[in-house]
């Protein structure tokens, strides 16, 4: 094995760090007298320390490679030392193991959420000298925090002025683009087809539309019409470019972060009802039993007949009146015919309920809900699901037939690591779960057979988070190997392109291979660039979601000290239990020092705390009824005391 190795660190805790090594089964261990200038998430260059028995592989950061952070974002603080006070800065980002010094601040910036730089570091046991580039506003102030999420993520709401000017241009030509796109002989018509869309009662950006008839032998002809962003937005040109950067669009608690600017998402490309518009589809004839009989894939111009909130289309299927009845239970029936055969093919039912807030003008939530999922949401999921999979295996049976290498984007996700799975084997175990698993190989049915049995319980959404962690990330990639969550052997992202880069790859790719096309190897290597990229941007939005999710449940509990709550026990440690409220779904700790009545100790392999004395048992996944005594905006923590067991 090479004495030195490179790969991104973790730090965690006060300064620990730890760096996966191919060849070892554990992480390199770092301690923080060996970090040298490393801070999380850099790509750093690790000299691997002699071996000591028994003890796990050490090592200590030669070099940064690649730093991961050119800015650091938190609250200007003081402390005193050596009789001086000393202006600081507490990071944002729990995983900055360091405290920058700010020299230059002034007591006016006391309080404040700043945008930081590093100026100078040269002694890596001591803290670096920063200064500050940008001012965010008071600390916990909400549209403070909202800036300083959206900048950590490296996002930003301002389109640059070239984009800005790109998409008014389009605006402004509109009747021109639409009248060159009708005369175009590939692009059917299909605006005599009754069309709708269904989304949430709130949405601006209509980026799908379902329209259905049924055919004279029987068949249900659905089509699937996805916004044509690609006819506006062109390889290359400045929106391009820049949809590229930024890859999604940032759904936060209050606002989103549009991938496109909002003439295109909310109004150009968007499918509004009562409007001729350009789409991209994929149009099904569909047995009775939704068996895909045939396919057509192409541009169309649609219009769309109606608008449906979820909650609208619901209401109509529930009590068999209302507008669009026969087409809406039709769909419905199908939609729950693909749904079946999906499970039964393997596919597994990882839905979880979603917090929502309901926030006064000022930005803060009076109501914190779970979110209620409609049969109407999983009938348009069925469909996309459709659509996604029968595009990916078009250009897969195309490039079969020509005997050719058909370049696509996929959407891919991987068989389970082995050894994450022993260790959801062990833990379901110790719920007192069963769970089949051979030598960490796992079949998807076992999973859904785990989902269902966890089905209504207080554990439910414990084990259905720790069999999401077990499983392999979902990416995309110009590579197939399948996606094992959803049990395709061949799936893509091919419905969203107003909100996802890799959409709108997959429209301009499969537009290439149905006008005969070649795409190259350089080209193919871009794509693969590309997916790579949008995959590590889709990562770092879904932390800027959960983090501005967080901030307002700790903002939503503070005014809820003292008050008593129901939860589930979702961690165990050994200062103390993880409880999370079951209303909010707000995580939040309980320190064993604050039990009264005994003395608990942590048993690790058992998943639960025991009292010295009376014996009594908290166990991971156990009901409680707990207290609020602290909720910490800066810090985004709770802190509970424990009333009761339920069931006591």
């Amino acid at each position: 094995m090479n004495k030195t190795h490179e790969g991104a660190i973790m730090i965690r805790g006060k300064g620990t760090g730890f760096v996966a090594h191919p060849n070892l089964e554990e992480d390199i261990v770092i301690e923080r007298e060996n970090l040298n200038f490393a801070l999380d998430g850099d790509i750093v260059e690790v000299d691997l320390k002699k071996k000591q028995s028994g003890k796990r592989q050490e090592g200590k950061v030669v070099r940064v490679v690649k730093p991961a952070h050119r800015e650091l974002i938190g609250e200007v603080k003081e402390r005193e030392e050596n009789g001086k006070t000393i202006k600081y800065l507490q990071p944002d980002n729990h995983r900055i193991h360091v405290r920058p010094l700010l020299p230059d601040a002034t007591a006016n910036d006391l309080k404040m959420k700043v945008v930081v730089e590093i100026d100078s570091w040269k002694n890596p046991q001591l803290d670096p000298l920063a200064k500050i580039i940008e001012t965010l506003g008071h600390a916990g102030d909400h549209e403070t925090e909202m800036q300083a999420i959206i900048r950590s993520g490296g996002f930003s709401k301002e389109f640059p002025e070239s984009v800005q000017q790109a998409a008014h241009e389009l605006y402004e030509s509109k009747e021109e683009i639409f009248a060159k796109a009708i005369a175009d002989p590939k692009r059917r018509d299909v605006r005599g087809v009754t069309t709708m869309t269904i989304d949430p009662a709130d949405a601006k950006d209509f980026d799908d539309a379902l329209s259905i008839q049924t055919l004279e032998n029987g068949n249900v002809e659905v089509g699937i019409h996805i916004a044509d962003v690609s006819h506006y937005v062109r390889e290359g040109e400045p929106l391009d470019k820049e949809a590229v950067e930024r890859g999604t669009s940032v759904y936060l608690v209050d606002r989103v972060i549009p991938m496109l600017p909002e003439v295109l998402s909310n109004d150009l490309c968007s499918l509004r009802p009562n409007e001729d518009r350009l789409a991209f589809s994929a149009i099904f004839e569909l047995s009775p039993e939704a068996d895909v009989v045939n396919g057509w894939y192409g541009q169309t111009i649609i219009h769309s007949d109606k608008r449906f909130s979820y909650q609208e289309a619901q209401e109509i299927i529930d009590q068999g009146e209302g507008e669009y009845l026969e087409e809406l239970t039709t769909m419905m029936e199908l939609s729950r015919k693909l749904r079946k055969k999906r499970y039964q093919k393997g596919a597994i039912a990882f839905e979880q309920p979603e917090v929502k807030f309901e926030l006064d003008e000022r930005g803060a939530p009076i109501k914190a809900y779970k979110k209620h999922r409609t049969e109407t949401m999983m009938m348009i999921e069925d469909f996309m699901l459709l659509a996604n999979r029968e595009v990916a295996t078009y250009i897969n049976n195309e490039s079969k037939s020509k005997n050719k290498d058909m370049a696509f984007v996929y959407r891919i996700h991987d068989v389970p690591n082995p050894d994450k799975i022993e260790e959801l084997a062990t833990f379901v175990h110790a719920l007192g779960y069963e769970f089949e698993a051979k030598n960490g190989i796992v079949q998807a049915t076992s999973i859904n057979k785990l989902m269902k049995a966890v089905e209504g319980k207080p554990e439910e959404n414990l084990i259905k988070t720790a069999s999401i962690r077990s499983m392999a990330k979902a990416v995309y990639s110009t590579k197939n190997i399948g996606h094992f969550g959803l049990a395709f052997k061949y799936y893509t992202h091919f419905t969203s392109p107003i909100r996802r880069y890799p959409d709108l790859m997959a429209h301009r790719m499969l537009r290439k291979h149905l006008d005969g096309e070649q795409i190259g190897p350089k080209q193919s290597s871009n794509y693969e660039r590309i997916s790579i990229q949008s995959s590590e941007r889709e990562m770092e939005a879904v932390s800027a979601e959960r983090d501005s999710i967080k901030f307002k449940q700790v903002e939503y509990m503070m005014n809820k000290v003292g008050e008593e709550f129901d939860g589930v026990i979702n961690g165990v440690a050994d200062w103390g239990i993880y409880v999370q409220e079951q209303d909010t779904l707000a995580d939040g700790m309980v320190k064993l020092s604050s039990i009264k009545g005994d003395y608990f100790e942590h048993e690790a392999k058992k998943y639960r705390i025991k009292g010295q004395r009376t014996g009594k048992v908290y166990h991971l996944g156990d009901p409680v009824r707990v207290k609020l005594v602290r909720a910490d905006k800066d810090e985004r923590q709770l802190d509970f005391e424990l009333v009761e067991k339920k069931g006591d």
